[in-house]
């Protein structure tokens, strides 16, 4: 199994349905070190940045996954954003959607 951060549109139980084809359990986790930033990604969509500051953390959910499900998320994503593991708050460690500035 893997862990899936999430603080935008996948949290949204119909973006769900369509990406993975079904609801995924997920609960509340906080990204730390972190900021995010509104409608940063083509003028519409949010993106964490990192700020190394312990002070600074993004509350979203994170989900229970499997591997198909992380290269759907992937598709979903486009090149826009690359997939990075961090460790949340709960001390699992999470795959989170980061700016892709290749």
């Amino acid at each position: 199994m893997e862990y899936l951060f999430t603080y935008g549109t996948l949290q949204d139980l119909q973006v769900q349905e369509y990406v993975f084809g079904r609801i995924l359990h997920g609960y509340k986790d906080c990204l730390l070190g972190f900021k995010k930033m509104e409608n940063v990604i083509y003028g519409r969509y949010p993106l964490v940045i990192r700020t190394e500051n312990s002070e600074d953390k993004v509350v979203g959910k994170v989900y229970e996954t499997e591997l198909l499900d992380l290269e759907k998320a992937d598709i979903y994503e486009t090149s826009a954003y690359k997939r990075e593991k961090f460790k949340l708050e709960s001390g699992k460690e999470a795959w989170v959607y980061l700016e892709n500035s290749k």
